[in-house]
């Protein structure tokens, strides 16, 4: 029985690196019993984080204590959760993000149809803004896998582990769902200047699937400003913008062409628009 015991313990070992975290449901897949569970805990041989939820102690390879990299990945590669990295934390992720808070770590936006319960009693490096997907109904449009994210070594290749995150495309969408309340006009339109590779069709998609006409209708209003050169490609003809004038802010502009309200520097004259459709 010891024996049995000792060989389920290396086999977690051996796929779990210092660091990383496990739920219960994963450590029972791996054929661990519950009461072995409590006696890995006690035996220092995983550290007891929440209800439901162990981490192997140490700290993984290129990684800080306490990394919610780590966690992330932990979630999306060991135990499965379909979950993704969005907004602005896969835009800065992505080299897009050069505003940022000074002398605080900026939140985490994690999106998932649900969320386990131990994530909210999880403590990481940074603060976790746990987001429904209900913004394009659910639908994985439009994610990738981030090519520089690193995870650390072990017995195997954890350093190849990519977080699962949102494209420029979607992640733009994601962040400007957050305005006006988590986000600012001024970080969205500095992240907006970087955005000169946007690819129109897949946003074009995104667009057609995002169920929220001020995302839709704010994103124009930027690109419109802006004036990438993949602004003029896009098919408007594919995006549903709503009907009516919708108010944003207090105190702002009404844009001429795409009718809600912004900040008034935002706002440019209908005849300087020059859109595609």
């Amino acid at each position: 029985m010891a024996e049995r015991k000792d060989k389920k313990l290396k086999s977690v070992l051996d796929h779990l690196p210092p660091g990383f975290y496990a739920d219960s449901r994963w450590l029972t897949a791996c054929g661990v019993s519950r009461s072995s569970i409590a006696d890995y805990a006690q035996g220092g041989w995983l550290r007891h984080v929440a209800h439901g939820l162990y981490q192997r102690p140490g700290t993984a390879s290129g990684s800080a204590p306490h990394d919610w990299r780590v966690l992330v990945l932990s979630m999306q590669v060991l135990m499965g959760h379909p979950m993704h990295v969005g907004g602005m934390t896969a835009l800065q992720l992505l080299g897009h993000r050069h505003y940022l808070s000074l002398g605080s770590e900026g939140p985490v936006f994690l999106y998932a149809a649900r969320f386990p319960a131990w994530l909210d009693k999880t403590v990481v490096d940074a603060p976790l803004n746990l987001r429904k997907t209900s913004l394009f109904g659910g639908m994985d449009i439009g994610l990738d896998a981030d090519p520089a994210t690193t995870a650390g070594a072990g017995s195997r290749e954890w350093w190849d582990w990519k977080l699962r995150l949102s494209s420029p495309e979607r992640a733009i969408l994601e962040a400007l769902d957050e305005l006006p309340g988590e986000e600012s006009f001024h970080a969205i339109d500095v992240v907006f200047q970087s955005l000169v590779s946007l690819r129109p069709r897949r946003q074009t998609a995104l667009l057609a699937a995002c169920r929220s006409v001020k995302v839709k209708r704010l994103f124009l209003v930027f690109a419109a400003r802006h004036r990438h050169s993949w602004f003029k490609h896009l098919d408007l003809n594919a995006i549903d913008l709503g009907k009516g004038d919708r108010s944003l802010v207090k105190g702002g502009k009404l844009h001429p062409a795409y009718r809600i309200t912004v900040p008034a520097d935002l706002v440019i004259e209908s005849r300087d628009v020059d859109h595609g459709g």
